[in-house]
C-alpha cells in the first residue's frame, strides 16, 4: 500500500447555517471525524497531492431534515467537501 502523502489541512471557518449553538461543538466533531477518516481511507485527493493550493474552498449546499442531529449534519457536511477537494484540482 503506497503511504499517504502529507498535506495541511487547515479550516479556518466551518459555517453549518441552521445548526444551534449548543450543537456546534458536536456537529463540528462530526465533522473533522468524517473528514479524517474519508482522507484516510479513500485518499488524499490527487490535486491535494500534487500540492495544489486551495485558498477557500465552498463545502457546497446541504439539505437536511428538521430533527436532524447534529452529528449527521457534520458528516453529511464533510462528505460533501472531501467530493469537492476531490474535483478542486480538475483542470490544474
Amino acid at each position: 500500500m503506497k503511504p499517504t502523502p502529507p498535506i495541511k489541512l487547515h479550516i479556518d471557518h466551518l459555517v453549518l447555517h441552521g445548526v444551534s449553538l449548543g450543537d456546534r461543538d458536536r456537529a463540528g466533531a462530526a465533522f473533522t471525524q468524517e473528514l479524517t477518516r474519508l482522507l484516510t481511507e479513500q485518499g488524499v485527493p490527487a490535486a491535494l497531492a500534487r500540492g495544489v493550493t486551495l485558498p477557500r474552498l465552498d463545502g457546497g449546499t446541504l439539505t437536511v431534515s428538521p430533527g436532524t442531529s447534529a452529528e449527521v449534519v457534520g458528516v453529511q457536511a464533510a462528505r460533501s467537501t472531501y467530493a469537492r477537494l476531490a474535483r478542486a484540482g480538475e483542470g490544474t
